[in-house]
């Protein structure tokens, strides 16, 4: 073998060494468990305590403050987030005071009405966002609604509990939301970009990945009687995060609200938790679960709905999720004052996690 022959042959064997290595360290990391539970149920001291008694290390604070004030300030934040380390915990994720409420209960309702205010509610949650990523918490929840979230009434769930449901033709809405909204899907979409186009470079500036949550519920196109609801659609969901390619830009992946999307939840929800979680996408999941379907559905505790918890945590782990499993919307337990229903929830995804990390 000439010596031009045997460098050529030793570049290709190293080359195929790399792609031995690289398809190695794929696979390595696509069999990790990269996600951990995580809650939402708010911050109080007897809180803390009892997530750090579950094992849960992570959480998302309760609301700060309806508006920007001394709490919003990064003094005010940095002994916040000081306040939960003081347990064991870290402060993954707040919420930005834009909350699943309607429009005329909202904080910022300029925003999505696409009033001359707009601009000033804009720069308000800038300067939250910029606060947060001074004060060292990483990411924020929000929500883009004009219906907040709709349901029929309660049905009597396992156990006698109340189970929030969803049956189109009987869903109720604040009347005031009708008068107030003078919209169509166009315009709703127009205003999210609006608001986006200004929140995402401050939120890539700060370092803060803000994770919008879809509409609660699934609606036909065209909204609820007349009423946008533009992100209550997987179609929706996909526009929305393809507005900026930023990575600081995603979803607070209500995996409950998504299901109530599906035609065949159960069978469509592992691509759907695919198509986000391989663009890195998803920056938070609400792990809930429902019977039914799309239009036509009640809420259930993790372990009685229709979706597999265990197939779906499979699938978080394939497309390397990084973030928190966290309880939301749990039935209602008559009398219980002390959050049992979000416990057994914890303990549940708690469970999940481990089973996967074994089987990693």
């Amino acid at each position: 073998m000439n010596r031009r022959s045997f460098l050529q042959a030793a570049a290709a064997g190293a080359a195929a060494a790399e792609n031995r290595l690289t398809r190695a360290a794929t696979t390595k990391a696509r069999r990790s468990v990269l996600f951990y539970a995580g809650t939402q149920q708010g911050h109080s001291p007897d809180v803390l305590r009892a997530m750090g008694a579950f094992g849960v290390k992570h959480i998302c604070s309760g609301e700060i403050s309806p508006r920007l004030n001394d709490k919003w300030s990064v003094d005010g934040l940095s002994r916040f987030r000081e306040q939960v380390e003081s347990f064991g915990l870290s402060l993954d994720m707040i919420p930005l005071p834009m909350s699943s409420v309607t429009i005329n209960k909202n904080n910022f309702p300029n925003i999505l009405l696409g009033t001359p205010e707009r601009d000033r509610d804009i720069e308000e949650i800038s300067t939250m966002i910029r606060n947060a990523g001074k004060a060292g918490i990483p990411a924020m929840k929000y929500n883009l609604t004009y219906l907040g979230v709709v349901r029929s009434g309660f049905t009597p769930g396992r156990g006698n509990t109340r189970s929030s449901t969803f049956v189109y033709e009987t869903a109720k809405v604040d009347p005031q939301v009708f008068e107030m909204v003078k919209a169509d899907d166009d315009i709703m979409w127009e205003r999210i970009a609006y608001f986006l186009k200004r929140v995402v470079p401050v939120a890539e500036e700060a370092k803060v990945k803000i994770a919008c949550h879809p509409n609660d519920p699934g609606m036909p196109k065209g909204g609820f009687r007349g009423v946008p609801s533009v992100l209550s659609s997987v179609e929706g969901l996909k526009r929305f995060v393809e507005i900026s390619a930023n990575p600081y830009h995603g979803l607070n992946f209500c995996q409950g609200t998504v299901c109530e999307m599906l035609d065949n939840p159960a069978k469509e929800i592992p691509d759907v938790i695919r198509y986000f979680g391989s663009r890195k996408k998803i920056f938070n999941v609400h792990f809930r679960n429902i019977k039914g379907h799309r239009l036509n559905f009640r809420e259930t505790y993790p372990d009685e709905g229709d979706i597999n918890f265990l197939e779906c945590a499979r699938v978080y782990r394939e497309v390397g999720y990084e973030g928190m499993l966290m309880p939301d919307h749990a039935p209602q337990i008559e009398g219980d004052k002390t959050g049992l229903a979000f416990a057994f929830e914890i303990g549940y995804i708690q469970a999940i996690i481990q089973t996967v990390r074994n089987e990693a």
